[in-house]
């Protein structure tokens, strides 16, 4: 199963200068203003969210989806029905301050837009994901390359043959993000996303991407495929991308998500979701 990716964005948030030392405000107001591209790499330190929204009637499967799914699936937030604002970032716009959204309608992928004020319906719930940019600060700080921030690239995503559990109308296969890692950095990554598992934790699998029904890692369904170093070691974490592979299984009449890769930047603190590790 391959999903559509039309984002054709290049990383051109990461591309402006200083995009690192950005506010989470800051950022929102340079997407708000038509700046698009993956996040990974910007306003470090500060929580990124995967965002999907769904007609109140949908929300408790979603709800439920999510609850029996949660490594793909980490709830940061549920808004109110109609509501596109969160605690996680006062003031912000659910609708307006993410750098691209989709719009998907029977399953199908409708649209993309920048601002998505006209799609925006009173009865949406909005679900905010965790998201794995918020652990890469944490494995470059443990000397972990992140090589797709490195080449300029959005994160490799793939849908494996994985299937989530079940919930009410929503079924679906699990998406996983890839990044290589070096032989002897694999443990301090390991660790690392572990100790954050409200934005998916560790990894879901190291080594043969075949285990997971992925063909070619140079042929990603989402995102960039990234150039390895000879020894690198693929490792897959789960991704919060999985609700839209949900979607387009199971067809829900209407639902607006994050294009992936572009995420919503909070002003949560990352070590706000840091769990104490035991050595």
């Amino acid at each position: 199963m391959t999903l559509p990716d039309l984002t054709g964005d290049r990383p051109v948030a990461l591309a402006e200068p200083g995009a690192r030392d950005w506010s989470p405000r800051a950022a929102r107001a340079r997407f708000r203003a038509g700046l698009a591209g993956p996040t990974a790499g910007v306003a470090a330190g500060h929580t990124q969210a995967n965002l999907i929204a769904v007609p109140a009637d949908w929300a408790y499967d979603m709800l439920l989806f999510c609850q029996r799914n949660p490594r793909p699936c980490p709830v940061l937030d549920v808004t109110d029905a109609g509501a596109a604002t969160t605690v996680l970032a006062p003031g912000a716009d659910l609708r307006t301050d993410l750098p691209r959204y989709r719009v998907w309608e029977d399953g199908e992928l409708v649209a993309e837009p920048a601002d998505a004020r006209a799609y925006w319906r009173d009865d949406l719930v909005a679900f905010l994901l965790g998201c794995s940019f918020t652990f890469e600060w944490a494995l470059a700080g443990a000397g972990v390359p992140i090589r797709h921030v490195e080449q300029g690239r959005n994160v490799p995503m793939y849908v494996t043959g994985r299937q989530c559990r079940p919930a009410g109308r929503l079924r679906g296969p699990m998406v996983v993000s890839m990044r290589p890692v070096p032989p002897e950095h694999l443990r301090a990554a390991i660790r690392e996303s572990g100790l954050l598992p409200a934005v998916h934790g560790g990894p879901v699998h190291c080594g043969d991407p075949a285990a997971l029904g992925i063909a070619d890692l140079a042929r990603p369904d989402f995102g960039d495929p990234v150039e390895m170093a000879p020894d690198d070691i693929p490792v897959f974490w789960a991704c919060g991308v999985t609700p839209q592979a949900a979607v387009t299984a199971s067809r829900p009449p209407f639902a607006l998500t994050h294009a992936p890769g572009q995420m919503f930047l909070t002003d949560a603190r990352d070590e706000q979701y840091r769990v104490v590790g035991v050595d």
